[in-house]
This record gives structure tokens, C-alpha cells and sequence, in this order.
């Protein structure tokens, strides 16, 4: 099986961003140049990364820009919704929740976990709010794929514990759990 490097990968989240904008600006095609030029690369570089997945510019015509973003949103599992928990509902955590970039993006916010009691049992805009002795259930039954925490008081560890006492596949394969370079591998 291939392997693809994992700069490709981020460029590809860079390369559907810039594609979105230039949809917004109504321009139809785009060459590998006018990418490259965009991001400080070169031409070259924009063709091999889009190249490990397949052919989609036209000799002299360059890329449709409708039809590039739709492949890589769809190569970055994009073109679906993710059921997404929020660890903590802080101050970050409540500009989380309200950013609606996520929701274009396909991730929605179906479960708040946060362990103050002024908010645990609660809902906002019917979302609940669990304290974290009840996550695991809760991310079952949500059927909540990706976990994303506001960096509060919630102990990282103790986050990854309850995610792993699910034995739910994982995709990350490292979680930050502090400042001082601490981490999980997966």
C-alpha cells in the first residue's frame, strides 16, 4: 500500500480551503501555478501530492475548482458529518461550540461533557452537557466519532481513559495531554 506523507495530507486540508475561496470568488479553473503561487510551493508540488490520488486537472485547462474541492473534501472524509464530543465548555469551549465553520465543515457538535455543576445537566441548543463520569455512555449513544477538548480542567488523561474504556476505533494517533510534551500514542 502507498504511503502518503503526511505534509501531503495537510497541504490537501490547505489546498480545499484555498479551493473554497476561489469558489466564493466564482473562478471556475485554476492551474497548478496559480495553487503553487498561493502557498509559496511549486507547480510540481501541487500536481504529485494531488497526483497520489488520482488525475483530476485537464492539459491546458488546469483543475475545475468545483470539482477538485468536492474530491479532496471527499478524500478528507469531509463530505460527511462527524458526531463530534466537546471536553469542556469553558470560555474556549463555548466559542467551540458556537463557531459555525465547523458545522460547514461537517463536524457537529453532539455532546458537551464538563464536570461544573452549574452546567453539567443542561443543554445548549439541545445539545447536552454530561459530566465526565457519564461520557462513555453518552459517546455510544450519540454515536460521537471524534473527541476535541477546550485544554480546561478536564484531565487529558482521564479523557483518554473513558475514550479507551469504549475500545471504539481511533484514528489520531497521539493526544496531546499537557504543556510539558506528555503524550498518549494510540
Amino acid at each position: 500500500m502507498l504511503k502518503i506523507p503526511d505534509m501531503t495530507i495537510r497541504r490537501l486540508s490547505v489546498y480545499t480551503r484555498c479551493l473554497l475561496q476561489l469558489e466564493e470568488d466564482a473562478v471556475k479553473t485554476v492551474s497548478s501555478q496559480e495553487l503553487a503561487e498561493r502557498f509559496n510551493l511549486n507547480s510540481a508540488q501541487v500536481r504529485k501530492d494531488l497526483a497520489y490520488f488520482g488525475e483530476f486537472g485537464v492539459r491546458g485547462i488546469g483543475y475545475y475548482v468545483s470539482g477538485l474541492r468536492t474530491e479532496l473534501q471527499r478524500i478528507l472524509g469531509l463530505d460527511r458529518e462527524w458526531a463530534v464530543a466537546l471536553i469542556g465548555y469553558g470560555n474556549l469551549g463555548s466559542a467551540l461550540f458556537h463557531y459555525r465553520g465547523f458545522t460547514k465543515q461537517g463536524f457537529r457538535i453532539a455532546l458537551i461533557v464538563d464536570d461544573d455543576p452549574a452546567k453539567a445537566g443542561r443543554e445548549v441548543d439541545g445539545v447536552p452537557i454530561v459530566p465526565a463520569r457519564d461520557m462513555a455512555p453518552e459517546i455510544r449513544a450519540r454515536a460521537v466519532q471524534i473527541a476535541t477538548s477546550d485544554g480546561g480542567t478536564l484531565s487529558a488523561e482521564r479523557v483518554v481513559q473513558a475514550l479507551e474504556s469504549m475500545k471504539t476505533r481511533r484514528s489520531a494517533s497521539r493526544i496531546r495531554l499537557s504543556k510539558r510534551s506528555k503524550s498518549f500514542s494510540s
